[in-house]
């Protein structure tokens, strides 16, 4: 089998790929160390958004929607405004229909390459990013942190693991999710129409016209059922909704079934996370975002216990690793 890890340039931006068999990924260090392609080039499956007839400047003007997009801290904190600890932060108010801020820092910034290579079952890259008081999210976001990501490539798919180590002298939150833009179609001779999903949700967040938790529940409509149970097309209706996470047979997960290929890719994360975004850009076919996040949106605004919304910390020196794995039942 076929294993390698090598710098070379995807659409013209410095990327590291990675090979092993049939797949493929690439990395984009300098955009958010954002995984942009994961593919099956036997079959021709393209898993994730990339930036495909728009080209790259489109991928730049929004990098929250391709590939595997880090977002710390995650998702609309209300007015920007992040109590924590006896302060208040405020953050840029960057969704100006919300009046919130949205998505953090991360996945815009520029991340460095720690290591790439290959060993005999796996190629593998690591990307970091060291924010302290010279980055310019440093004003906004008062703490010194190292975020690493490493990506692995082999015959088991695509491996994702993740650690942030607080490098400072104060207590720091430990916000996180992935914007991760899964492709329906992945397979060039499928319809969406030939898609179900299903997604390891349990309760629906209410949120408000600002797209902020009430911090109450809502039913679930039938196909929502369906999402948690056999599963549902992805473009049923327009989607932005908040779930809670509820591990089925000790997974948390999203798998994405080709009806006419029988094929399944499954998105497998970790159980640290304890909510679900779920994004399908307003039920236009072609890709949807299922988006593991440790915390409920707007976390550090809700009077809810941290356990129950995923709102929780690091001390100094303290690490946080999880992981996640992309695979593929046929």
């Amino acid at each position: 089998m076929d294993i390698k890890a090598y710098e070379e340039q995807f659409e013209g931006e410095p990327a590291v790929w990675l090979k092993a068999g049939r797949f493929e990924a690439a990395v984009l260090p300098g955009t958010g160390g954002n995984l942009i392609a994961f593919r099956d080039t036997e079959n021709g499956y393209r898993f994730l958004r990339e930036p495909g007839e728009d080209g790259i400047e489109a991928f730049k003007q929004s990098p929250g929607v391709y590939g595997i997009p880090v977002l710390f801290p995650p998702n609309r904190y209300a007015d920007g405004k992040f109590p924590w600890n006896g302060q208040v932060y405020q953050l840029p108010i960057n969704e100006e229909a919300t009046g919130n801020h949205i998505h953090g820092f991360l996945h815009t910034a520029v991340w460095q390459v720690e290591d790439f290579g290959s060993s005999k079952n796996e190629s593998y890259v690591t990307v970091a990013i060291k924010v302290d008081e010279n980055h310019p999210s440093y004003e906004y976001f008062p703490h010194k942190y190292i975020v690493k990501l490493r990506y692995g490539l082999s015959e088991a798919g695509l491996s994702q693991q993740l650690l942030i180590h607080n490098d400072g002298d104060e207590v720091m939150p430990c916000l996180l999710a992935f914007h991760t833009a899964v492709n329906a179609p992945f397979a060039q001779e499928s319809a969406a129409s030939d898609y179900r999903v299903k997604v390891t949700i349990g309760e629906r967040w209410e949120l408000n016209e600002r797209m902020l938790p009430t911090g109450n529940y809502q039913p679930l409509q039938p196909e929502e059922i369906e999402l948690r149970e056999e599963g549902v097309n992805p473009f049923f209706a327009p989607m932005d909704n908040h779930y809670t996470a509820v591990p089925q047979n000790g997974r948390n997960r999203m798998e994405l079934t080709d009806m006419n290929l029988g094929v399944t890719l499954v998105y497998d994360v970790g159980t640290s996370y304890k909510q679900w975004m779920i994004w399908n850009n307003g039920a236009k076919e072609g890709f949807f975002c299922p988006e593991p996040q440790v915390n409920l949106v707007n976390a550090p605004n809700v009077d809810l216990p941290g356990d129950e919304i995923g709102l929780f910390s690091l001390k100094p020196g303290e690490y946080w690793e999880e992981t996640a794995r992309f695979y593929i039942k046929e």
